[in-house]
């Protein structure tokens, strides 16, 4: 006969009541939305500098700091992440330059950073990869004020960064890579390495341009440009077309600039083209000097360094040509 044990059957009820509790705590954990459980576990790359407050998305960073004034730090890392930015003095800046990479990712189906406040610098930053159904996804969309770049690498994308109109903001790129950028296909308008709308001004130095896949290297409707100490290396370029275009004319200075281009052209008439699609802005004054232009080696052919629309007193100076290149047209 087997004799009753008290103890046993105390530990039976304690097993079904350690059962219990463990199919409680399946039922509340699968009560918990998916996004939830990922955002617990999400990091916050994104720290706003002025408050130490840190975000695991960028739009939450950006709309902490509103109609205000802030510096977003973001960590080295690769993100499929974007923002748009609807007021304020936004600055979008990396720990370590040249270590945070925006993989793909486009807001309004337009651009990893939509901009349209006060105004936006972005320093360090590496954007790749941007497509959009228009065939215009670049790194940056900037439509309304101030934009400065520095030390950043676009790449890879259907447009480096385009903007719309504001005759009264200003643009500021430094010491930036623009890399495989452009495209002209698909029976749609070209995008190129950068293209500005009707900006008050637009200021380009000691930056790169380099293997183009479509379009201008910079297209720029401002009435006031300065490209400066760069270099256009279209030596690996596919169907690309002028190195500088300003389509409606513009004053200022193109100067200690270095341009090689390449064999593989969709129009390789000129390397700089001023007013070609109409006078908006006079370019009367416009110092084109100190640049050095030259086809790539095994390159033969004929082109105008400068071709004119405009009919405006322009002001070419010494500027060093290689052998096929003819200083100026009038067109």
């Amino acid at each position: 006969m087997r004799m009753y044990n008290p103890f046993a059957s105390r530990e039976r009820r304690h097993r079904g009541q350690r059962l219990a509790v463990f199919l409680l705590g399946i039922a509340v954990v699968a009560a918990i939305p998916a996004t939830t459980l990922m955002a617990q576990g999400q990091r916050a790359p994104y720290t706003v500098t002025e408050t130490g407050r840190a975000f695991p998305a960028l739009q939450q960073a950006v709309d902490a700091i509103g109609e205000g004034s802030g510096t977003i730090s973001i960590e080295p890392g690769t993100y499929r992440d974007c923002a748009v930015q609807q007021a304020g003095d936004v600055a979008f800046i990396a720990q370590v330059p040249g270590k945070t990479i925006f993989d793909g990712a486009a807001c309004e189906s337009k651009a990893t950073l939509v901009v349209r406040g006060r105004s936006t610098r972005v320093e360090g930053l590496i954007f790749q990869n941007v497509r959009v159904p228009d065939a215009n996804g670049a790194g940056i969309r900037l439509e309304r004020g101030n934009l400065t770049v520095r030390q950043t690498w676009f790449r890879d994308s259907e447009q480096g960064i385009l903007s719309a109109d504001d005759p009264t903001g200003a643009v500021l790129i430094e010491k930036s890579t623009f890399s495989r950028l452009g495209r002209c296909d698909r029976g749609l308008s070209c995008a190129h390495s950068v293209y500005f709308g009707d900006y008050g001004s637009v200021t380009i130095r000691r930056s790169r341009f380099e293997a183009g896949r479509g379009g201008h290297y910079v297209k720029s409707r401002a009435g006031r440009v300065e490209v400066t100490q760069s270099s256009f290396d279209d030596s690996a370029g596919r169907t690309t077309n002028y190195m500088i275009d300003l389509p409606a004319g513009a004053t200022g200075r193109i100067a200690d600039n270095v341009f090689v281009q390449g064999q593989d052209k969709e129009n390789y008439s000129a390397f700089i083209a001023v007013a070609a699609e109409g006078r908006t802005h006079s370019s009367s004054g416009l110092a084109i000097t100190g640049n050095d232009a030259r086809f790539a080696p095994g390159v033969r052919r004929s082109s105008a360094f400068v071709a004119d629309w405009s009919g405006d007193a322009l002001s070419l100076g010494a500027n060093a040509l290689g052998t096929g290149l003819t200083r100026f047209e009038k067109r």
